[in-house]
């Protein structure tokens, strides 16, 4: 008899291809071999340190190796032109990787052979390198997935693929490491992480990849007609590189000074008063002057000053590394300023506050769970790192649900307030969690999860880490959409790699000075300073908004 099933849809069979796609097995351990390292250097890293009694003043330090990520975009250009003596045969994508994979085994082998708490210099050293490479081979992961997505394996597949490898990843390096290190100690347990990154090493020397391509159009308009002339481009670009190198040799200077062995009586110096004094000119250097000189050369480029009267198209490779270091540092914030005009004051300020409500206090999660709390590595491995990241995902759905139905502004205005309205119950849990018990009692989650065996002690933790990673979860789904719609599409890449590079500049900088704090003040006071800070971004948002608005009006008067 024959079967009467419906043939599978031509989508379906599509979708069964793709994910049998070596491309597709390529990217979820590409996504793994990501996430592994971003899960043990900013979250769990600080649990090991948070048990080793390290001082919180010194984990907030410690942090700022997370900038690596904030800065990525500034060496992209080295890693998309430079072909790696030696590796450079494995391809053009594949040799940076696999180069980056080879340090993070080194690094991480290092940590487990260091001492924290008798050589911290060291450990920050091996911290440092970890993050470096990590973020490193992001850049090339990131361009490999553009390179290489077809038809087959389109690129929205294989991103989706990635963000699956990524999650995996997150759950290894954050709830397996903490169960491991209550049975294993620390060390075995990054040695054991080393050994996972090694094995991705097999994934990626077996991956495909694509041929050096060429200068690309971008790289090509600066030659045309009517562009900056090459002498003022290099103004340009010598002016934003001395304060990007400035802000960045600062950063590096206070650290090296901040974990160094001190004679006899000494004192490190306060992160507070280094932070108080030296972010804003920090931001100032690596936003406020970049922003200046894209306007400045906007300003020259309309009034037809230092511009090319004709095509130029002379090549070398200093010239090759000057445009693109241009199209890296300059170009984005140029074509935005002069797009938005006025109103990228506006956008740059919500872009930097967005996420600060809860990138400072980030990295004191697992000290917060573990020393303060007293929670058990099994309790926060399975509240934060397992259920955690559930409610992150239904926060994320949530938050693409709330677009379709309610528009964009108002998702991107829920974001920023609910992650506000998170630091005050993570102000009450630090107090005993008095409000957490009354509010999850009235509306039935207390009894909810008491059904499950939890006792009253977990279920104020899962409480709390449900509206949290929920709050996030919508908060991150509306600021990438946000950021995927501000940036242009000619500048796509190399726009969105820069701003949302400075997501993290500010919360990274805060929390050298929450860390102190912390110490200083207690969990309570600070959350509720965090929540206040937080209210920046509802602020910028709003004033967004009516930008926006404006826009609309403007360009339905115009027809």
């Amino acid at each position: 008899m024959a079967s009467t099933a419906a043939p599978r849809p031509k989508g379906w069979r599509l979708l069964r291809v793709a994910l049998s796609n070596r491309k597709s097995g390529t990217m979820l351990g590409f996504g793994f071999a990501s996430g592994l390292p971003y899960a043990l250097l900013i979250g769990t890293l600080n649990a090991w340190l948070g048990e080793a009694k390290v001082d919180l003043a010194t984990i907030g330090v410690l942090s700022w190796i997370g900038l690596s990520y904030s800065f990525k975009f500034l060496w992209s250009p080295l890693v998309d032109r430079l072909a790696l003596p030696g590796l450079g045969a494995l391809g053009r994508r594949k040799s940076w990787i696999v180069l980056c994979q080879i340090v993070l085994v080194l690094a991480f082998a290092g940590l487990a052979a260091t001492d924290p708490v008798q050589a911290i210099g060291t450990f920050a050293l091996f911290a440092f390198l970890a993050a470096l490479a990590s973020a490193t081979q992001d850049v090339a992961i990131d361009a490999w997935r553009i390179d290489v997505a077809d038809e087959i394996a389109p690129v929205e597949l294989l991103s989706s693929i990635y963000q699956f490898g990524y999650r995996i990843a997150s759950i290894v390096g954050g709830a397996l490491a903490l169960v491991l290190a209550g049975r294993l100690g620390w060390p075995l347990v990054y040695l054991l992480m080393a050994g996972f990154i090694a094995l991705i090493v097999i994934v990626t020397l077996r991956a495909p990849d694509t041929p050096r391509g060429g200068q690309g159009a971008l790289y090509a308009a600066l030659g045309e007609a009517g562009a900056l002339d090459p002498r003022a481009r290099a103004v340009a670009l010598i002016v934003v590189g001395l304060s990007w190198a400035w802000a960045i040799g600062t950063i590096a200077h206070f650290m090296i000074g901040m974990l160094s062995p001190l004679p006899p009586g000494q004192k490190h110096p306060s992160v507070g008063d280094f932070t108080r004094t030296m972010a804003p000119w920090i931001v100032a250097a690596t936003v406020a002057v970049p922003l200046i000189v894209a306007a400045v050369t906007n300003a020259l480029k309309a009034r037809g000053m230092a511009v090319l009267t004709g095509p130029d198209t002379r090549k070398g490779a200093v010239r090759n590394a000057a445009d693109h270091l241009y199209v890296a540092l300059v170009s984005p914030l140029a074509e935005l300023s002069g797009r938005l005009g006025w109103g990228v004051l506006v956008v740059i300020g919500m872009i930097l506050t967005y996420t600060l409500c809860y990138n400072i206090w980030s990295s004191f999660a697992f000290p917060f769970y573990l020393e303060y709390l007293h929670y058990t590595k099994d309790e926060v491995a399975f509240a934060s790192k397992l259920f955690g990241i559930f409610m992150t995902i239904a926060g994320i759905s949530l938050g693409g649900f709330l677009f379709l139905r309610l528009g964009r502004m108002p998702t991107i205005l829920i974001g920023a307030v609910l992650p506000v309205l998170g630091n005050f119950v993570y102000a009450d849990l630090a107090e005993g969690a008095v409000h957490i018990d009354a509010v999850g009692s009235a509306i039935g989650l207390k009894a909810l999860f008491g059904l499950f065996g939890f006792d009253e002690r977990m279920i104020r933790l899962l409480l709390a880490i449900s509206f949290e990673n929920v709050s996030t979860g919508i908060a991150g789904a509306a600021f990438v959409a946000y950021l995927s719609g501000i940036v242009s599409k000619n500048y796509t890449a190399v726009q969105y790699a820069l701003l949302s590079s400075l997501t993290f500049l500010i919360g990274s900088l805060g929390r050298g000075i929450a860390g102190e704090a912390f110490d200083l003040y207690g969990y309570a006071t600070v959350f509720r300073w965090t929540a206040a800070a937080g209210g920046v971004a509802v602020v910028f948002v709003l004033l967004e908004w009516l930008r926006t608005g404006r826009e609309v009006k403007l360009s339905e008067t115009n027809g």
